[in-house]
């Protein structure tokens, strides 16, 4: 392995001339072993996610000859696919997205291969639109999400604009793996492809479209005229600036203000080193303009735009950070009640969540009288549930989708969750109940007063060292092995196995068939709409474990978390004794 990874060192000092940057870098770690294993002791792997990576020099970071390898591979899986193919591509405002956006440009013409190319960073799900509206086979995003600046990633999109399905990534990885990144990659020079029409930048008649689609969304058309709704925003220095301002002036919100210092794009987040919405610190600079202006509502959209987090007044002069949970939440029953008021619910509607989303969605649908789909961890899941209706004639039936990791979707127009949509819905919302003299505090309050505080927690538990994986299947073993009745004093009404596909109800001994991709995911039902659901990580050495309190109040639903959070602690089932 050793000798191995020397010999690719080498070969990427003397062929990885097209980025002086990589070649300085090499250069630099000469004499250190462990920077050079780093680098080199894998390649990125090619997943349902794509690519996703430290920016840097090696087969194991996001580099011109990474994206160029991975370009490859997908054109050589398109044409054996398909006869003639095209592919829709963007870029976020990381480090060097847009040099790798023009790298798979050029690999792609290179193979005769059409590409649509935006003429500047964009939010992701206009990548799934436009995968949509050119009639792509593939889309590719160049962005890592919320992750810190260091990063990049290559996201994939089917022809559907939903994210590459395993079989389909599992294919485009193969071809990835029998190629020589400096050898086997076609390229062309990127103006030449562009004078011959293998490359197309995107028109704004596009953009108008894609607006278009998003304001149709809209349940109380014409709401914010006249509101006097005030926001702040944040893009956080990434892709939604212009389409998040551009759809809230087409809806009449007139009043908002921008927090500066976040305002332009700059892949270094100078100011969010961690660009999350879901993080307080991310929100630093938004909550500073929140005292100085007072606003009806903060929207922080990350750096791909596809998330959206908000904070809003707390009744006390102070500003409360929602949770994508709670937000949700106030989105599906604003959603489902003004469209049932309104007349404009399909017959027979259907929501979709996903596994770990908050369970109050479950009342809300029964309140409805919406069927409710629940899915695997992954928009990919949301968009394929409209993907079966519509080859059904049936996408009208599909009403609003969501995770409660800020992803939010109204409508089919993409496959994936769109903060641009997300952002004008919330506005939306807040302009409606503002008519009412009602805060979105308020509203929040008075849902969970009807039907109970749901108190949901996330908690990552890592488990570092060469046997942190070998811990975690130690633990999901344990767990799947078990026949425990209870947790932290509360029966178990429901076990569901989501890698061995069954759901058990232990009131009746009824085992009922899970009708999803297998993953490895337990959960568990609790007495009194309690839950405990276990998602350990395919990559990294990490366990995600999604915790819900319900209770009368907030203080009660509070308790009852700590409880289960103090259980899972203190359990030998999660953490076994050496």
């Amino acid at each position: 392995m050793e000798s191995e990874i020397k010999e690719l060192y080498k070969k990427w000092l003397e062929n990885a001339f097209d980025d002086s940057s990589l070649i300085t870098e090499l250069n630099e770690i000469k004499d250190d072993e462990d920077a050079i294993k780093d680098r080199f002791y894998r390649a990125l792997e090619f997943g349902t996610a794509g690519l996703r990576g430290i920016i840097g020099a090696g087969t194991n970071r996001m580099n011109v000859y990474t994206v160029r390898v991975a370009t490859q591979g997908l054109a050589n899986y398109l044409r054996n696919n398909y006869e003639k193919s095209s592919v829709s591509i963007s870029y976020d405002s990381r480090i060097k997205s847009d040099l790798f956006a023009a790298e798979a440009a050029r690999v792609l013409a290179a193979n005769g291969i059409k590409v649509y190319l935006s003429t500047e960073l964009q939010p992701t799900p206009v990548v799934s639109y436009a995968v949509r509206y050119f009639k792509s086979h593939a889309g590719i995003m160049i962005t890592a999400s919320h992750n810190e600046s260091k990063y990049n990633g290559y996201k994939c999109y089917g022809y559907d604009g939903c994210q590459m399905t395993d079989n389909a990534a599992a294919a485009v990885y193969g071809e990835i793996s029998k190629l020589d990144c400096f050898k086997d990659v076609k390229l062309i020079d990127f103006d030449k492809a562009v004078e011959n029409g293998m490359i197309e930048y995107i028109g704004d008649e596009f953009y108008q479209s894609y607006l278009a689609k998003v304001e149709e969304q809209s349940v109380n058309k014409g709401i914010c005229e006249n509101s006097n709704l005030r926001v702040v925003y944040t893009p956080l220095n990434g892709a939604g600036n212009k389409l998040v301002r551009k759809i809230l002036d087409k809806i009449g919100v007139k009043d908002v203000h921008i927090v500066k210092s976040q305002e332009m794009p700059d892949g270094n987040f100078p100011t969010c080193p961690y660009p999350n919405p879901e993080e307080e610190k991310a929100l630093t600079e938004g909550l500073k303009l929140c005292a100085e202006v007072q606003p009806d509502v903060l929207l922080a959209t990350d750096p791909d735009s596809d998330r959206v987090g908000i904070a809003i007044p707390d009744g006390n002069g102070n500003y409360r950070l929602v949770t994508g949970n709670e937000t949700g939440i106030m989105l599906t029953d604003y959603i489902l009640s003004c469209r049932t008021k309104l007349g404009t619910l399909p017959e027979n509607p259907i929501i979709v969540k996903t596994v770990v989303t908050s369970v109050l969605i479950d009342k809300l649908a029964q309140t409805y009288g919406c069927e409710l789909k629940k899915v695997l961890t992954g928009f990919k899941y949301i968009g394929d549930q409209i993907l079966r209706l519509e080859e059904k004639g049936e996408e009208k039936r599909y009403v609003f989708g969501f995770e409660e990791s800020y992803g939010y979707l109204a409508g089919t127009y993409v496959r994936d969750k769109d903060a641009v949509v997300a952002s004008m819905l919330i506005c939306e919302m807040a302009a409606y109940y503002k008519k009412q003299d009602k805060k979105l505090i308020d509203v929040l309050n008075s849902l969970y007063k009807k039907y109970g505080f749901y108190k949901n927690t996330t908690l990552s538990f890592k488990f570092e060292g060469e046997t942190g994986m070998e811990t975690m299947k130690k633990i999901m073993d344990g767990l799947r092995n078990s026949n425990i009745g209870e947790m932290a004093g509360y029966k178990i009404l429901k076990h569901a196995d989501y890698l061995l596909s069954y759901e058990k109800d232990f009131a009746t001994g009824e085992e009922t068939t899970i009708d999803l991709p297998k993953s490895n995911v337990l959960s568990y039902s609790l007495e009194g709409n309690n839950a405990i659901i276990v998602r350990p990580s395919g990559t990294e050495p990490k366990i995600k474990i999604y915790f819900t309190g319900v209770g009368s109040n907030q203080t009660e639903a509070e308790k009852v978390t700590s409880g289960l959070i103090d259980y899972v602690k203190n359990s030998e089932l999660f953490f076994p004794k050496k």
